[in-house]
């Protein structure tokens, strides 16, 4: 059995890396379980590594790309002594302290847990994407929506995202196609009105993404119409898929109280979950923002909220142990 560390840190994007930056300059000596570089989900370095350039975090007026700004993030947690373990966690119990988490049939105990999963955005399932993810093929307009202008892209789904999605890319593309595998949208009403009346989007109705096109880059997506099987190719630059995101929470489900799609539920203006003792922070609790940046700031958040529930039970032991005496 492992000595029981001040905290462990689940997940390893900007927020749990911000969350071991400041947990490590706190003397807690964090330990990191990162995930696995082949795991699909909870990989480290979170979603970003997807990434190519990143124009939008604050200090890089050059862009910086995704893997090396959380290469650089990682590094700053080791100079403050947090350790790094490359793996996923396969089991966890938080039905008493010290809570434990299991890597494989490797015991690990802590005062307190930081839950950084992330949330993954759900794809499409076709085997280009993989490869062509930052290279055209996007999930995020405010991340990537500049590198598009002047251009025609498309946007997948139907809901408020791909309809915001969609709206947003418009200040940059010239014109926006919307292809949407049903004959009507599931965006809420004022969504779909103020797509409607926006000139620069266009409606592919009844057609799904069966196929995109390019070798290094976006230069064309194929559709299939889902009324009589015909298959067509539609010229775009630019794909972005926005039929969904899902929170990495199912190894805390039963155990951290989440909303019905999944993602953890804090208590307003903290970090806390359920549990006292367990905090969450980044994308596996934002279903709204879903930014580097403001995952760094809850990664932050989240830090200062364990060090000082710790200073709490330790405030309150020696209490307890004076009025014993």
């Amino acid at each position: 059995m492992s000595e029981v560390r001040n905290v462990i840190v689940i997940g390893s994007g900007p927020a749990g890396l911000t969350a071991a930056i400041y947990a490590a300059r706190a003397n807690m000596a964090p330990l990191v379980i990162e995930g696995e570089p082949s795991s699909t989900s909870d990989q480290p370095g979170g979603q970003l590594m997807l990434t190519t350039d990143v124009e939008n975090f604050p200090g890089f007026p050059d862009g910086i790309m995704g893997p090396e700004l959380m290469g650089n993030f990682r590094a700053q947690a080791e100079r403050f002594g947090a350790e790094f373990l490359t793996e996923k966690v396969s089991r966890i119990d938080f039905s008493e302290r010290p809570f434990r988490v299991w890597v494989r049939d490797d015991e690990y105990r802590a005062h307190t847990i930081i839950v950084s999963t992330g949330a993954q955005s759900l794809m499409l399932g076709l085997d280009s994407e993989s490869r062509l993810m930052g290279h055209g093929l996007s999930t995020c307009a405010t991340c990537d929506g500049f590198f598009f202008r002047g251009q025609e892209i498309a946007v997948v789904g139907g809901g408020d995202s791909a309809i915001e999605e969609a709206t947003f890319l418009t200040r940059f593309a010239d014109k926006v196609t919307i292809i949407h595998r049903r004959d009507e949208l599931r965006a809420s009403k004022i969504m779909q009105d103020r797509a409607f009346a926006n000139d620069k989007i266009e409606f592919l109705w009844n057609h799904t993404v069966t196929g995109i096109h390019g070798a290094d880059k976006v230069e064309g997506v194929q559709v299939t119409s889902t009324v009589d099987g015909s298959v067509s190719d539609l010229a775009v630059t630019g794909l972005f898929v926005a039929i969904g995101h899902r929170p990495n929470t199912d190894i805390f489900r039963g155990v951290l109280d989440m909303e019905d799609n999944g993602y953890l539920i804090t208590t307003p203006d903290s970090t806390s979950t359920n549990i006292p003792g367990v905090f969450a922070c980044g994308d596996v609790k934002d279903q709204i923002y879903r930014q580097a940046i403001t995952a760094a700031g809850s990664g932050c958040m989240a830090a200062i909220d364990a060090e000082r529930w710790l200073e709490a039970q330790h405030d309150s032991a020696a209490a307890v142990a004076t009025a014993d005496a």
